[in-house]
């Protein structure tokens, strides 16, 4: 059986996203939700680290030389780089027109940018270890706002909280480059603009997981390029209601035929016992 082009359905927001397979959709989505590896192997690093403190040291400290648990913090880096990435270039045909593209450029400059803070610590990368920080922790707000455009369609929900987590992000991180910190602490306004990430990507892992490709219709009309989920079910609502109407129609249409061959005028409900509502479901050739 043929399959219409897709550039049938492209819409106001662009060309309908290309289906993914179950395997992509799972690996995409366990790349992203495995980014939450960062807080186990961060609680390690600081549980190793006698008297580091959260609010008033940084998480690049946890990577030094100064730091027993360097080489686990610096490997978490790296991992979180290539799990945000490989993420959304696994699920990009399910993010959703220009914000679900800005989203995958945006998060992998994030993804870089960690990738870069993991390979050359504070101590020793120098301006390489600040330009992979300055990409991680802007491209990570930025993305998400873009990321809450592109799952939008799919949930006003994660969409908000995506869009939130965002903006909390870039606002923690130009107070954190503008050493506004004295709330917080140096420590504790880089971490508020850093965790936003992994949370959001985990959250939205779940979203792409559950829903996978069923969340959208395709609507051959050329006018728009898919029904979103909860459309879809107003839809259903809709027709299931107009199927009770004329249901209720052919039976009072039927109780008024019947009326008029009784010889009893037409419209005249005053006996209950003129209408068998049984015998009113019944085929023609029952009755």
């Amino acid at each position: 059986m043929s399959t219409p082009d897709d550039s049938a359905f492209d819409g106001p927001a662009g060309p309908a996203p290309t289906s993914l397979s179950r395997t992509r959709y799972l690996l995409g989505s366990l790349a992203w939700l495995l980014t939450l590896q960062f807080f186990v192997l961060e609680a390690v690093a600081i549980a190793r680290f006698p008297g580091y403190s959260r609010t008033g040291q940084v998480i690049s400290d946890l990577g030094t030389d100064l730091s027993p648990g360097a080489a686990l913090m610096n490997a978490s880096f790296i991992a979180q780089g290539v799990l945000i990435v490989a993420g959304g270039v696994l699920l990009r045909p399910g993010l959703i027109g220009l914000g679900g593209r800005l989203a995958v450029v945006l998060l992998s400059a994030a993804g870089v940018g960690t990738l870069l803070v993991g390979l050359f610590p504070s101590d020793t990368g120098g301006a390489a270890h600040t330009v992979g920080a300055i990409l991680y922790l802007l491209g990570g707000g930025l993305g998400l706002m873009a990321l809450a455009y592109a799952v939008r369609p799919r949930s006003e929900a994660v969409g908000t909280t995506l869009a939130l987590l965002g903006l909390v992000g870039v606002i923690a991180t130009v107070l954190f480059g503008t050493a506004v910190t004295g709330l917080l602490g140096e420590g504790g306004t880089e971490r508020l603009a850093a965790y936003v990430l992994p949370l959001g990507l985990a959250v939205t892992s779940v979203l792409l997981w559950r829903q996978q490709d069923d969340w959208q219709v395709a609507v051959p009309t050329g006018e728009e390029a898919t029904l979103t989920k909860r459309q879809r079910r107003e839809l259903e609502k809709a027709e299931a209601f107009d199927r009770a109407r004329e249901r209720d129609e052919a039976l009072e249409a039927l109780a008024r035929k019947k009326e008029q061959e009784r010889g009893a005028p037409a419209g005249d409900d005053d006996d209950p016992d003129d209408y068998d509502e049984e015998r009113a479901w019944r085929t023609p050739r029952q009755r």
